[in-house]
């Protein structure tokens, strides 16, 4: 949990793995635009976060998708673990991967991936809010409760259209 909340609150001075101008531009107006404008900017991102410079990594991402859509959790497991083994720089597979143990309820193995994916994009707010919904659901409430609300707010900083309760 502490190595997450450092690279929560150290995320502007971090850049990601993969630098792409394209995206800078995207968070730049995320970080400005009106609230009309934040859902295309948010999907926009959301787009280059799944393209992979491989097309093959970009294919088993949407497949793996797909399959926790369709709720074949062990395939999506599969898929994603044998994706990250050839391709560990691509930052939304830890995300999905970390989503589906979420939904799991493996906490552990999801916070891995959380940490794995804020290393590789530091921007990442739906990491962040990740973080936080796992904490929210901890037993070690006051504690918890304080870097969950620095995570949304955090996320927030990133992402002022957030429609996230605090």
């Amino acid at each position: 949990m502490t190595e997450i909340l450092r690279l929560i609150s150290s995320y502007r001075a971090r850049r990601p793995a993969r630098v792409s101008a394209f995206l800078d531009e995207l968070f730049r107006r995320l970080a400005r635009c009106e609230r009309s404008e934040a859902r295309d900017t948010e999907d926009r991102i959301w787009d280059v976060w799944m393209h992979h410079p491989h097309d093959a990594a970009a294919r088993e991402l949407d497949l793996a998708t797909g399959d926790i859509a369709a709720r074949r959790y062990d395939i999506a497991e599969t898929r994603l673990t044998l994706l990250l083994r050839r391709a560990p720089d691509f930052a939304e597979a830890w995300h999905k991967r970390a989503a589906l143990y979420y939904m799991l309820g493996r906490d552990g193995e999801c916070l891995h991936d959380i940490r794995r994916r804020l290393e590789l994009e530091p921007r990442h707010f739906g990491a962040m809010l990740h973080f936080a919904e796992i904490l929210r659901s901890s037993e070690a409430a006051a504690e918890a409760s304080v870097a969950a609300h620095f995570a949304v707010a955090t996320a927030r900083s990133i992402h002022p259209h957030l429609t996230i309760p605090d």
